[in-house]
């Protein structure tokens, strides 16, 4: 999806805290291509042309976990623009409602704990911006009831 920001057109794309019922792990995946290959990553993809935000996180939810709307509701927590690169990423969060059995072919997915060093770039994807989405993802929690 294209979107304009005052004159600047982006390419957008999402990603997608999921953290399970009892709100104690969240999900991650380690990328099997680049970009990040290799490293830890939050569930996303490329928001299409005409797609609402929130359209497009449901529909990479489910491509890449089978988590369903039914499952999980997302909240819109934040943005990251990157002017010369001429992308931005919509970041979500939800706490399933129920146990889910997740499964998907794009990348190995697994359950985290909270308490690592998100900060790590030798582990996790994003430049830092996974420590960065884990702080806001721990004070919103307290704010949404999650």
């Amino acid at each position: 999806k294209k979107t304009e920001r005052g004159t600047l057109l982006m390419q957008s794309y999402n990603l997608i805290a999921v953290l399970n019922e009892s709100g104690e792990k969240i999900l991650f995946c380690k990328r099997r291509r680049d970009p990040y290959q290799g490293l830890f990553n939050l569930i996303g993809g490329k928001i299409e042309p005409g797609e609402a935000g929130l359209d497009a996180a449901y529909r990479e939810l489910w491509e890449e976990t089978s988590i369903t709307k039914d499952d999980i509701s997302l909240t819109h927590l934040m943005d990251f623009v990157y002017r010369l690169d001429d992308c931005m990423v919509e970041v979500y969060i939800g706490k399933l409602n129920k146990p889910v059995s997740v499964q998907g072919e794009e990348n190995e997915l697994f359950w985290s704990g909270m308490n690592h060093d998100f900060f790590d770039q030798t582990r996790y994807a994003g430049e830092g911006n996974m420590g960065h989405i884990m702080e806001h993802l721990r004070m919103a929690r307290k704010k949404l009831g999650i």
